[in-house]
């Protein structure tokens, strides 16, 4: 690694004055603001059982939810818009969605408390760091486990274990059990039959 001399200072990594300052439109932020407001208020504030409340609410901002899919009041999500629940699908208490890209999740998956799904990073490698999007896609029967982080591009397969805890930076295939940092195969998900 080069080293730093007063006389031959290295360049800075990146350059914050040349980042976008409003990377989305102007109709995004008004929505994203509308959101915003419901969100800490009708959304918030509902009974915990109200999930056809929320989920009348996600809707009327373009979320694609299956009619027994369920979202708990502390669920905070970005944009609704770009969010898409099977059937059966839950978000669990303080689920963090930061869908700055698509994600979408499968029939039967739990997401469970604290859990942070993110669809949002910037391109390190220039100097201006652009906004990236690239979506998340979580099969069905998954359940990804309480503190979970789930990042930006990942997919999960069906009926697969996030371990709690655990930071899923690649995709997992489908019928195992991940965990640690960096998530990596403990065993495969083998299930009861009863």
């Amino acid at each position: 690694m080069p080293e730093m001399t007063d006389d031959h200072p290295s360049p800075p990594a990146q350059t914050l004055d040349r980042t976008a300052n409003w990377p989305y439109s102007s109709g995004e932020y008004f929505r994203r603001t509308l959101w915003e407001l419901v969100q800490a208020t009708l959304f918030r504030w509902s009974p915990p059982r109200a999930y056809a409340w929320r989920r009348w609410w996600l809707r009327r901002f373009g979320a694609d939810l299956a009619p027994t899919s369920g979202v708990r009041p502390t669920v905070r999500i970005t944009f609704p818009w770009l969010l898409k629940m099977g059937e059966h699908a839950m978000l669990g208490d303080r689920v963090r969605v930061y869908n700055l890209g698509y994600i979408t999740i499968g029939n039967h998956t739990v997401v469970s408390q604290d859990a942070h799904l993110c669809a949002g990073t910037h391109d390190y490698t220039r100097p201006d760091l652009p906004l990236l999007r690239p979506p998340i896609t979580i099969g069905d029967g998954v359940w990804v486990c309480a503190d979970t982080f789930v990042g930006p591009g990942v997919t999960i397969g069906d009926r697969s274990v996030i371990g709690a805890r655990a930071v899923a930076v690649r995709d997992v295939p489908s019928d195992v059990v991940v965990a640690g940092n960096p998530a990596k195969i403990v065993k495969p998900r083998e299930m009861a039959h009863g």
